[in-house]
């Protein structure tokens, strides 16, 4: 005869009722942690992480990206913009050429703490 695991009941041994609630209250709203999951869908895609890495050292055009990574001018259009989207780069326009870089130091900051952690 198989034994049934034996899980403990939360009603049991919840002697932590003080720290619940106040941690209760200081979570994120459901919309802000929904937000925070997908800017973090958009660091899950190692060509975009590619190409923030290359705006780390300024602003650089469509074709000097594609030709930095060897990809097509096309698949990079198309990671900018999403990352656009994400409010992880800007753009400007000098005559026909659109160059990029980052939005602002926040994004330099989540590269360098997961580069970090990652390397610890």
């Amino acid at each position: 005869m198989e034994k049934e695991a034996m899980t403990p009941s939360c009603e049991f041994l919840h002697a932590h009722g003080e720290l619940v609630e106040r941690l209760k209250k200081q979570m994120p709203s459901e919309d802000a942690l929904i937000d925070l999951s997908e800017l973090f869908k958009i660091f899950g895609d190692s060509t975009r992480i590619k190409i923030l890495y290359a705006l780390l050292g300024g602003e650089l055009c469509v074709c000097d990206i594609a030709a930095l990574l060897s990809m097509t001018v096309s698949a990079i259009s198309h990671q900018l913009r999403i990352l656009r989207a994400a409010k992880l780069v800007v753009f400007r326009r000098e005559g026909k050429t659109v160059f990029y870089s980052l939005a602002d130091d926040h994004v330099r900051t989540i590269l360098d703490m997961g580069m970090e952690h990652i390397l610890e």
